[in-house]
């Protein structure tokens, strides 16, 4: 079962996506991931981070090979039945910082 804050490699999310395959964490709300809807809101990982308030570093500790950053500008409604190939989750301290940085990213007070 998907649960908010998990890592997950989603094989090509969009068709104009240069990578074959890219990371996600899952940011929705438990109550709608566990609902009968067919689809999360997550954001993706990049290994390239910009530096800014509305990335959350990631790496290592959270399953991944190197260091990185979800981005919270960039949000995508994904079909659970793609998020199969679990990598790993996020710290209950770098879940409080994906929410500041949603907030941020969402202009929500």
């Amino acid at each position: 079962m998907v649960k908010r804050g998990e890592l997950y490699r989603v094989a090509r999310p969009t068709k104009n996506d240069p990578k074959n395959f890219r990371m996600f964490v899952v940011i929705g709300r438990q109550e709608v991931i566990d609902s009968s809807y067919s689809t999360v809101i997550c954001a993706p990982v990049y290994s390239n981070c910009l530096g800014i308030e509305t990335e959350v570093e990631i790496g290592i500790d959270e399953g991944l090979k190197h260091h990185s950053c979800v981005r919270c500008d960039e949000l995508f409604s994904i079909h659970k039945s793609v998020l199969t190939n679990y990598i790993g989750k996020l710290s209950a301290a770098k879940l409080q910082e994906l929410n500041k940085a949603l907030k941020i990213a969402l202009v929500i007070k």
